[in-house]
């Protein structure tokens, strides 16, 4: 009834949605940006309905993730399996992570150099500037806006799982360095393609350049493909297979979700009265 109050949205903590609230899309996207947490509430905040939390309820993928994160040997093993499904018949046992960077760039060049001779899509090299993303040539504004995509549904599933998004294995130092690790597994299969294909369709008059929107129709394209292909099953089911499967460790039994108390010598059962168990000292 007073008018427009604008509200700095990088200053938020958290935002509380009463009833009555409506809030658009863009405005969710900047509070997302600004990594506010928003919760949808009741009448002056006495009620809890919604918030930003996993589908997960347990934390066991999460913890997981940190004890392979935290232990160079784990880590490295992990990094190894990641790269063998991306290029199968590679024997990674033997190589330190220099070597597999060195080796997943050489593959990935001739990932870009192969589609370039299928579609007849000029291809120099991987340019782009995240701040300015007119400013690249359609092939690489082809690829950001497909490795967008892929980034978002790789984020969801994520977090939907419990895990979290900055614990990178390859990646480190990123609130979504975890996201890039696990998209990395699919562009060879979908981004790449389709920003090639997408780009030679407008080159070659199949889809009409004036009226192209280059970052719409590669939306679009990787929105069928991920739907007909059913990726965010195959997503989650290589999330768990990743953590759950530690080759120093053998297989890790995942048991029912159940909320625990932690214990130097083994987690207990919550919900039950310790308070025979300590014999406190005046």
């Amino acid at each position: 009834d007073e008018g427009i109050m604008h509200i700095p949205s990088a200053g938020l903590l958290v935002l509380l949605l009463g009833p009555g609230t409506n809030v658009t899309h863009q405005a969710m996207t900047v509070l997302a940006d600004s990594g506010a947490a928003i919760v949808w509430v009741g009448e002056r905040g006495v009620r809890y309905y919604a918030g930003g939390r996993p589908l997960a309820r347990s934390s066991r993928l999460l913890l997981k993730q940190a004890s392979i994160v935290s232990n160079g040997r784990r880590r490295l093993a992990l990094a190894r399996r990641m790269y063998e499904m991306r290029f199968e018949g590679e024997d990674t046992r033997a190589l330190t992570m220099q070597q597999l960077r060195g080796r997943e760039g050489a593959r990935i060049r001739n990932v870009y150099r192969d589609w370039s001779k299928r579609t007849a899509v000029e291809w120099d090299k991987r340019d782009y500037n995240p701040d300015d993303f007119a400013g690249g040539d359609p092939i690489n504004q082809a690829l950001s806006a497909a490795n967008a995509c892929l980034y978002g549904v790789v984020h969801a599933a994520v977090v939907a799982l419990g895990c979290s998004p900055g614990l990178g294995i390859v990646h480190t130092g990123h609130d979504l360095s975890f996201v890039y690790d696990i998209a990395d597994l699919y562009k060879a299969e979908f981004s790449i393609p389709v920003a090639f294909e997408i780009v030679s369709s407008i080159e070659k008059g199949e889809i009409e350049r004036e009226n192209a929107d280059l970052p719409q129709l590669v939306r679009r394209e990787m929105r069928d493909r991920i739907r007909e292909s059913r990726l965010i099953e195959r997503i989650v089911r290589d999330v768990k297979g990743l953590l759950e499967k530690d080759e120093l460790e053998g297989e890790v039994e995942s048991g029912e979700d159940r909320h625990r108390l932690w214990d130097p010598k083994g987690d207990v059962e919550a919900g039950a009265n310790y308070g025979g168990e300590a014999r406190w000292l005046s």
